[in-house]
């Protein structure tokens, strides 16, 4: 049997009170369980609107901030880490945000089985683990699987938006990225990222942020 690579580690990091209570209390009331069968967005938000997945989406200052920004939008923040998820779960109580919804789980496996092909406005991939030596390269979510996969999901018109403090990882989005028949390099994004306490840190350290945008054609062909 051939061990699949994950992109992530569940790392033991320590979760606070009020994290723990918004896990007990608040992911049954903003959380999404896992399944193999696709979602109905309007099921889950009681509306139709374009819907945004969020692949790790850390502790939630960016996604909250965003949905906070964009109420016409809906919002699915996918992520595996306990203390992030809580952190975000309080996060939306505070700033009753109707519009976000969390989904604890591997992001291939969302978008492989839960979300439908052509429905996504938008997917944010805002700095994943880069996996910086060289041999842990092969662990880093952007590879031609994940890129062919996001690129189907979205929507005609859909963006695809990724960012990264490290150089060499842009560099290996963009020709990853690049390669996908469905989705063509375009200069801006759905929203307007905000920077995170992340990103400073970064800038602090002497990195460079880039930002990659994508567009799904307005007329992809299905067959491609």
């Amino acid at each position: 049997m051939v061990r699949e690579i994950r992109s992530y580690v569940l790392r033991q990091g320590r979760t606070t009170p009020a994290q723990k209570r918004a896990l007990d209390e608040l992911l049954p009331r903003y959380g999404i369980d896992f399944s193999e069968e696709q979602i109905d967005p309007k099921s889950i938000f009681g509306r139709e609107a374009p819907l945004v997945l969020e692949i790790g989406s850390g502790m939630g200052e960016t996604t909250a901030a965003i949905a906070k920004a964009h109420p016409e939008l809906d919002f699915i923040a996918v992520e595996v880490h306990g203390p992030g998820i809580g952190s975000l779960l309080n996060r939306i109580e505070k700033e009753n945000l109707s519009n976000v919804r969390v989904l604890r789980h591997d992001a291939s496996e969302v978008l492989t089985h839960m979300i439908g092909d052509a429905t996504l406005a938008a997917i944010h991939l805002f700095f994943p683990d880069p996996w910086p030596k060289k041999r842990h390269n092969k662990r880093r979510l952007v590879q031609p699987a994940f890129a062919a996969l996001a690129a189907r999901k979205l929507a005609p018109g859909g963006i695809l938006h990724a960012a990264t403090d490290w150089t060499d990882y842009a560099d290996q989005m963009v020709i990853v990225f690049s390669q996908q028949p469905l989705i063509t390099a375009i200069e801006n994004g759905l929203v307007e990222r905000p920077t995170t306490k992340f990103e400073a840190r970064g800038q602090r350290l002497g990195h460079a942020i880039r930002d990659l945008y994508f567009r799904r054609g307005e007329k992809a062909r299905a067959d491609r």
